[in-house]
């Protein structure tokens, strides 16, 4: 597999709330080749807080993040987090501007000299990396596990600021789990919001829009919600109580993509780090032990019905060689006398047979 190498922006929450993002993610990415240049001397990218008050305040802490990567020669970088990707990028376009360029500059006195892209570690995973290569490197499969894939609503959209896959019914992360062997269940919620950070200013929403997809997750069936998105992840699991105070009780487990990558690829538990998770994902995981065994036990009476079913043609089809053999023998045999009977009947008469015998 050959080597790719970006930089790479954790995020805050990657050092706090979602540390088991931030650390699966590394693992999946050592595993697949994918060589992680941290941002020296990183600092927030000024998602929700700031850019809902200052958007210059907001574009320059992103844009020295950009400048911290050009001290390294880094113009490339990933980020695990979609806020911190949407505002990323978002301050890219609007550093496109001149005069709001000129404002920001004011504040890093740094101007940016190189070409940046920023894209989700999802993306960069699908796109350069994709299914196959994914499937290739499984070790314990997935299989017997129903999940049910949940993007939320930053990940896509906006469509011309994000650029990956479908904006309304994207399927990156369902081809990802599919890789790693797990049953992706129809999920119609998978890029509704969860009431993000509403939980400050509103607290009563975000426990009712997260316990409608917890909800629609038990009723499809899933065993666990996996998700992309560390404020995601944690309106979804640490608010479950909220959720079932307000009348839903689904006690599902919400891991990141990044953490079922790593334990389908047989990394230690301490990279998984399924423990950070406030909902036990072990008893999901006792489902799919079951359900596998269910499916291969299946699996094998389909296989021998098939065996019998080959050994029952071979045998019919050696019958019919045989009896066809048979038959062409008959028919040589007849053939050799009548050729005989023939050759006799042309064989010329003796001078006995002319005269009539003796006189």
């Amino acid at each position: 597999m050959s080597r790719i190498d970006v930089g790479y922006f954790p995020g805050c929450s990657g050092l706090g709330t979602s540390m088991e993002y931030e650390r699966s993610t590394r693992a999946v990415c050592r595993e697949l080749g994918i060589g992680l240049r941290e941002i020296p001397d990183w600092n927030c990218c000024g998602s929700t807080p700031a850019h809902s008050t200052d958007a210059a305040l907001s574009a320059a802490l992103a844009s020295r993040v950009f400048a911290q990567g050009e001290k390294a020669g880094i113009g490339d970088m990933i980020t695990p987090c979609p806020s911190c990707l949407k505002n990323l990028r978002a301050a890219l376009e609007h550093l496109e501007d001149p005069l709001f360029s000129a404002r920001v500059e004011a504040l890093t006195e740094r101007p940016l000299q190189m070409r940046h892209r920023i894209r989700s570690v999802l993306q960069v995973i699908i796109e350069d990396v994709g299914p196959a290569k994914i499937k290739a490197r499984v070790r314990r499969s997935l299989k017997g596990l129903k999940v049910v894939p949940y993007y939320g609503c930053l990940m896509t959209r906006p469509e011309k600021l994000m650029r990956f896959d479908d904006p309304e019914n994207p399927v990156a992360l369902d081809r990802l789990l599919e890789a790693l062997g797990a049953e992706v269940l129809a999920f119609p919620l998978k890029t509704d919001c969860c009431g993000g950070s509403f939980a400050i200013p509103a607290r009563a929403v975000t426990p009712r829009l997260a316990g409608r997809i917890l909800d629609m997750a038990g009723e499809a069936g899933a065993d666990a919600v996996v998700v992309a998105c560390p404020l995601c992840q944690m309106n979804l699991d640490l608010r479950q109580g909220q959720i079932r105070a307000g009348g839903v009780d689904r006690a599902l487990p919400v891991p990141y993509f990044t953490q079922l990558m790593a334990y389908a690829f047989g990394l230690p538990e301490q990279e998984a780090a399924f423990r950070k998770l406030v909902q036990d994902i072990q008893p999901a995981f006792a489902c799919m032990s079951r359900r596998a065994a269910d499916i291969e036990a299946e699996e094998g009476k389909v296989a021998a019905a098939e065996a019998e079913k080959a050994r029952k043609a071979a045998e019919r089809a050696a019958k019919a060689a045989e009896k066809a053999a048979e038959k062409t023998g008959t028919k040589d045999a007849a053939a050799d006398g009548a050729g005989k009977k023939s050759a006799a009947a042309k064989k010329p008469k003796g001078k006995a047979d002319v005269d009539g015998g003796e006189a």
